[in-house]
């Protein structure tokens, strides 16, 4: 144990050497010093200056206060818009991170932007924050609602018609519900995506679903095919299978739903039901007569006849599906069609896939929220909830969801505007790629091609009853561009005309498309015909888009082509000499019979020689009888002169060239399809 005195002996040491490494050091700077002043004394020694110090001024105001920017977060993963996850209630962050291929810091920076607090990467996520994160790092999702645990029970089957237009599908519905709808549809053709509920003579319940077999509405038949649980296709006797028969199979095939062939219209003399199941059988559908398992029905919609066979092969398929779904809890619903009332405001039809839909629930319908302030049936009457496979209209939403949109049950209101605000949000990412897309694919377009004549734009505003026609019509509208002119859909809406949209049209230049909307009234449309904007009104699908394919052709620029108009042969050669300098040198002029169309003075000649061009130029001098002449017909004689030639040979041909614009031709298809040929 060291004493006191050892303690402070160490003290005065520690001390007095402190005081001779500054003496030390006092030596060094003064040594330093003396030697740098030495230099300056000494002739021819330069000693770089010193710098002078400036002396900052002294800041009287306040700094700029700037607002803080968190720093944007770089993410693991490029956006994919094309990439689709499945997410499920309480996964984990660990879970999510795998599927979306993203860090897990990243989705815990993004978890808690949003407002969640997660402790670790192992603890359960709610579903809705898992699509926002997910939608966040640019995937799309798909929910997966857990049944597990939950008390399961029969439900009706939800049954999709789907076959080529005009081959009876609402006919052969009406037979059953005992109605008469396709008298009411517009042009005998269905272009709504109508679900109801039939009583069968069994007492078995039925839902429906009735969709269009126009080649416009492909994407409400794929919808159809994905909230059914069985397709019946429906395929006329004496007509065989069409484009939209192989169309809706290969719907129906894709979902992975079982079929029903129906064979309508056997009552018909030219009805030949083994040619149809020959042609289905060749398409690759087994059917039951062919060994398969895909049964087969033989009905008149028209007679009533095999509607029992029908109903018997229906409820047999969904026997043995063994359809149950989960009646308790939130209820998970597709959006089938969507509409803007004047007193109600937007409205949602959806068919209820589990759980049960009550009023006054919070809901996401796409992109769009809200609460939902009534619930009708089928029929209009206001019901207080919504059970499995019953299509339902939900009153309340802020907005119009698209057809064929997911139905979310939400627990608070900031939830469903955060869950709306995320969707959103990614629908205008995708929307600015993909136009970002379609603008570099046009200017590599324009480049590789110099000479495709300019494309002029048909811009143009359309407006329908319900959202899924909506849709339907400006596909089909899209599917009309081509080479020389562009079909710029700019704005789509539901419900009737309005001045808004003859404003934006007489803005735009654009015409106004209204397909089964209410006549506007007088005032707007002399209105629109005052600012020369063509209003374009119908309420079949087939004369829509034969007047727009008119006026396509009408606009389009049109492309020149040089066609042969005359031909005809040399007979003779005659030198025209010793002309003076103001005439010009000599000519040559070939003797020639027009064999062929005619010849003009004003058009390009070709001379071919044994089948090969020689030479082309315009034509300096076109005479008949010694007379100049503006044209020659066929089996008359003449004499011409071709610029800077002098190569005739006897038994030469001459073909008369002629600059012809050709404008662009309308197609329609017995199928209904429409395209451009250019």
């Amino acid at each position: 144990m060291a004493s006191w005195d050892d303690a402070s002996r160490m003290e005065n040491g520690a001390a007095s050497s402190h005081k001779l490494s500054e003496g030390f050091e006092w030596m060094f700077h003064g040594s330093c010093n003396l030697t740098l002043r030495m230099k300056d004394e000494l002739p021819g020694l330069k000693v770089p200056k010193r710098e002078k110090r400036v002396k900052r001024a002294n800041r009287t105001s306040a700094p700029v206060e700037m607002p803080y920017v968190p720093p944007k977060l770089k993410l693991t993963v490029k956006s994919s818009p094309d990439k689709t996850i499945d997410i499920f209630e309480g996964m984990t962050i660990f879970e999510l991170a795998k599927r979306t291929g993203a860090s897990i810091r990243s989705l815990q920076e993004i978890i808690a932007n949003v407002g969640e607090r997660v402790l670790s990467e192992f603890d359960p996520l709610s579903i809705d924050i898992a699509e926002l994160v997910s939608m966040e790092v640019g995937v799309n999702v798909r929910r997966l609602h857990l049944d597990e645990g939950a008390v399961l029970q029969p439900r009706p089957a939800v049954v999709t018609v789907m076959g080529h237009v005009d081959h009876g599908k609402t006919s052969l519905l009406d037979a059953l519900r005992q109605t008469s709808v396709a008298a009411k549809e517009a042009g005998g053709i269905t272009q709504h995506l109508g679900a109801f509920v039939v009583d069968m003579p069994s007492g078995s319940l039925i839902t429906f679903l009735d969709t269009p077999g126009h080649a416009a509405f492909s994407a409400m038949r794929a919808r159809g095919a994905a909230v059914t649980d069985i397709v019946v296709l429906v395929v006329a006797a004496d007509d065989g299978v069409m484009q939209q028969t192989l169309e809706a199979m290969s719907h129906a095939q894709a979902a992975g739903v079982p079929i029903v062939v129906a064979i309508n219209k056997c009552d018909k003399p030219a009805a030949d039901p083994e040619r149809v199941k020959m042609q289905l059988g060749a398409e690759g559908l087994l059917l039951e007569d062919l060994g398969g398992d895909v049964q087969v029905v033989e009905v008149s919609a028209k007679s009533k006849v095999g509607l029992d066979k029908l109903e018997e092969a229906l409820l047999l398929q969904a026997e043995m599906m063994d359809l149950k779904s989960r009646i308790d809890g939130p209820a998970q619903a597709y959006v089938v069609e969507a509409r803007l009332d004047r007193g109600r405001g937007p409205l949602a039809t959806a068919i209820v896939k589990s759980g049960t839909l009550i009023c006054g629930q919070y809901i996401v319908a796409g992109a769009e929220w809200g609460r939902i302030r009534a619930i009708r049936d089928m029929l209009g009457m206001t019901t207080t909830s919504g059970k499995p496979a019953m299509p339902v209209e939900i009153e309340g939403l802020k907005g119009l969801p698209m057809a064929g949109d997911d139905v979310v049950v939400v627990n608070t209101e900031e939830r469903a505007r955060m869950l709306s605000h995320g969707r959103k949000k990614k629908l205008e990412k995708d929307r600015l790629l993909k136009a970002s897309e379609e603008r570099t694919e046009n200017e590599d377009i324009s480049e590789e091609s110099e000479k495709t004549p300019l494309r002029v734009e048909l811009p143009i505003v359309v407006k329908a009853d319900v959202q899924g026609t909506v849709q339907a019509v400006t596909d089909a509208l899209r599917s009309l561009n081509n080479t020389q002119v562009f079909v710029n859909v700019i704005h789509v809406g539901v419900g009737s005309i309005s001045q808004s949209d003859v404003d934006l049209a007489q803005a735009c230049g654009a015409c106004i498309v209204g397909f089964n909307v209410p006549t506007p009234p007088s005032s707007l449309a002399l209105a629109a015909n005052h600012a020369s904007i063509k209003i374009v009104l119908h309420r079949v699908i087939y004369h829509l888009l034969e007047e727009i394919g008119n006026l396509i052709v009408e606009k389009a620029p049109g492309t020149f082509e040089t066609h042969v108009s005359g031909e005809g042969e040399v007979l003779g050669i005659f030198a025209l000499k010793g002309r003076s300098k103001s005439k010009g040198p000599d000519l040559k002029i070939a003797g020639c019979r027009v064999i062929d169309g005619r010849f003009t003075k004003s058009s390009k000649m070709r001379l071919l020689r044994s089948g090969e061009i020689v030479f082309e130029g315009s034509c300096l001098s076109l005479k008949r009888e010694k007379q100049d002449v503006e044209a020659v017909g066929k089996g008359n004689e003449c004499g011409l002169v071709i610029e800077e030639c002098d190569d005739f040979r006897i038994g030469d041909i001459i073909q008369c060239l002629e600059e012809v614009k050709r404008k662009p031709k309308f197609v329609s298809s017995e199928s209904g399809a429409v395209r451009i040929e250019c």
